[in-house]
């Protein structure tokens, strides 16, 4: 038990969450505009990209210390022409292999389309794909969103722009080497009853498949065409289905225009928001199953915020996000939304190596009996009623996280990838 507990003491990030520090401040020459979340690696650094600044006034990536000491690792534009790609506007994600992956908005050896690369924690760059690299850029253009790496290995996205099919955006998929595949080009029946312009980023669900949302479009009618926008399921092989076009009820009292990302309830079903619609004309949260039935769990009207954007689900199973805008003083607003669910634990990093240190996060966590990995029993330590951590243990394979608790046994919505 003491040397969980040593662990417990060197994890990077303070158990303490009372103390605002500011770490770092951008100069312009280490970069400018950090426009994207922070990702921690394995190593315990945390790593991230400026959307300006760096060498060459096109954006960097960086690595922080969780002390505050910054390194910039590279700075884009540092090729002929731009080729290796600049101003990147999404997060890192780092793969299995322990290399990040990431996405340029613009620049690229095609031209200002973005480009996907890699990059070593200890900063060494790969240039992996320029996108626009296909005539009519029927491989896409400008994704925006960032990637996620699905359990077969391989990374997937979206493309805002690009596709053969009216410019309208496309999803692919890459090898961790940079070998490109476009699953689907939006637009490619009239008036788009796909969908269009996918703005947020992938979610892969678990039973396998990818979900997402396009921005607008949806109907193959002409007084519709344009509108509001869909869900979409993908399998990663590329077999697209559209599972809800918005705007299906009348005056959208079903939304419209969803432009965050998606995410898994511990229902197993997906949840979201859209910017526009529904019966306050604010926007609403919704939810969806995976055979694409959607309910309207609340209807913005201004007066409780309007234009939501991307939500969270607390690991106690409440909701909770924030309003873009509002009536009264027109600032924006933060809500929360219980709609039953029971609560559940989340682990951070979400895949490790055996012998790794894993935080657990959760609700009435004190008393806890149990702790196993996909059933293979982990060494463990209780720091706080909210936190639990446990070392990966030996022989362990990918899938859930379990707590015994005196109040049940609580798992992990997303599975736990053991590292080879």
């Amino acid at each position: 038990m003491k040397s969980i507990l040593a662990l417990c003491a060197a994890l990077p990030i303070a158990l303490a969450a009372q103390t605002f520090t500011t770490l770092h401040s951008f100069e312009g020459a280490d970069g400018a505009n950090p426009d994207a979340g922070l990702v921690q690696a394995a190593n315990g650094d945390l790593y991230g990209t400026t959307f300006l600044g760096g060498a060459n006034s096109r954006g960097t990536i960086f690595k922080i210390t969780p002390g505050g000491t910054l390194t910039t690792l590279y700075s884009f534009c540092s090729r002929p022409n731009c080729a290796d790609g600049g101003s990147p506007d999404a997060s890192l994600v780092q793969a299995t292999n322990g290399d990040l992956y990431g996405t340029t908005s613009l620049s690229g050896a095609h031209g200002d389309n973005g480009t996907v690369f890699k990059i070593t924690p200890g900063g060494t760059f790969t240039s992996l794909y320029s996108f626009c690299a296909l005539p009519n850029c029927a491989d896409g253009a400008k994704p925006n969103a960032g990637l996620i790496q699905a359990i077969n290995g391989d990374l997937y996205g979206t493309t805002e722009r690009g596709g053969a099919f009216s410019n309208a955006g496309t999803v692919f998929q890459i090898t961790p080497s940079g070998t490109l595949t476009t699953l689907h080009q939006f637009c490619s029946v009239i008036n788009c009853p796909d969908g269009s312009y996918p703005l947020a980023g992938l979610l892969q669900a678990t039973n396998g498949n990818l979900y997402g949302t396009t921005h607008l479009s949806g109907w193959a009618i002409p007084s519709n065409a344009g509108c509001c926008g869909t869900i979409f399921q993908i399998n990663p092989s590329g077999a697209f289905s559209t599972l809800y076009r918005f705007c299906a009820l009348k005056e959208c009292a079903d939304g419209g225009d969803p432009a965050a990302a998606l995410i898994q309830g511990n229902d197993g079903n997906l949840y979201g928001t859209t910017f526009l619609g529904g019966t306050g004309g604010g926007g609403i949260v919704f939810e969806i199953t995976l055979s694409g039935t959607l309910t309207v769990l609340h209807n913005f009207d201004g007066t409780d915020g309007q234009d939501p954007v991307q939500l969270f689900q607390d690991t106690n199973g409440t909701f909770y996000g924030a309003a873009y805008y509002d009536f009264a003083n027109e600032d924006g607003t933060i809500f929360s939304l219980s709609t039953g669910l029971g609560p559940f634990v989340r682990t951070l990093p979400a895949a490790g190596l055996a012998g790794t240190g894993v935080r657990i996060l959760g609700t009435n966590l004190a008393g806890a009996t149990g702790v196993t990995f996909n059933g293979t029993a982990a060494a463990f330590a209780v720091v706080s009623s909210s936190e639990i951590v446990a070392a990966v243990p030996s022989g362990a394979t990918s899938g859930k996280v379990e707590v015994v608790t005196p109040g049940g046994t609580l798992s992990s919505v997303v599975p736990f990838g053991v590292l080879p």
